[in-house]
């Protein structure tokens, strides 16, 4: 069985490969944009499920999808990748010395034989408590590009983890993927790590 991630992300992928997963990578290209819900726990879901399904119409055979997608809840707003370096600038300010929430949609559909036998979503959720950078340090964090390229224009396993202080719950997912939610998911799908290709655990 093939275990092909739906996903763009190195964070992710690199999340899967240090804790013994070789998946294949395959981009959804899913455009992000096209899908509006106004709860940001329904929106993740929802652009999880589309990109898991617009990998697997595309595959036959025997094959487990995994899709995911991330964003910064913060005060009711949903923050997903900030659009242009000010408005990473104005979203740090914002957040500085507060806290948000960073919610990851994950989807597994399973295919059997060439036909989808089960799809099931989840959502991990971690408080995030964001230190109080100087202006400065900002417009030189923005000025690096990484905040353009994450959800919530943060980090905490790269340069943004300078400015992270505090979590609540699995730091895995403020990276884009939880690994116990997904070995959880695997176990709802009578499979398990050692089901899956090219692992350490098997």
């Amino acid at each position: 069985m093939r275990f092909i991630l739906a996903s763009a992300s190195p964070a992710r992928l690199s999340t899967l490969r240090n804790a013994g997963v070789v998946p294949e990578v395959i981009v959804s290209g899913v455009d992000e944009g096209e899908i509006s819900v106004a709860n940001t726990i329904d929106l993740v879901q929802a652009l999880a499920i589309a990109k898991a399904a617009a990998v697997v119409i595309e595959q036959s055979g025997d094959a487990l999808v995994l899709g995911c997608d991330s964003m910064l809840e913060f005060r009711g707003e949903s923050m997903g990748k900030p659009e242009t370096p000010d408005e990473a600038i104005q979203r740090w300010k914002l957040i500085r010395g507060r806290s948000g929430f960073l919610h990851t949609g994950h989807t597994l559909i399973l295919l059997k034989d060439s036909t989808v036998t089960e799809s099931i979503t989840r959502v991990a959720s971690t408080e995030v408590r964001f230190g109080y950078p100087s202006d400065d340090e900002i417009a030189r964090y923005v000025g690096t590009g990484e905040p353009l390229k994450v959800a919530g224009a943060f980090t905490i396993d790269g340069l943004g983890g300078w400015f992270v202080e505090r979590i609540v719950g699995d730091h895995h997912n403020v990276v884009g993927l939880s690994l116990p939610l997904l070995r959880g998911m695997l176990a709802e799908l009578n499979l398990s790590l050692a089901d899956l290709p090219g692992t350490t655990w098997n």
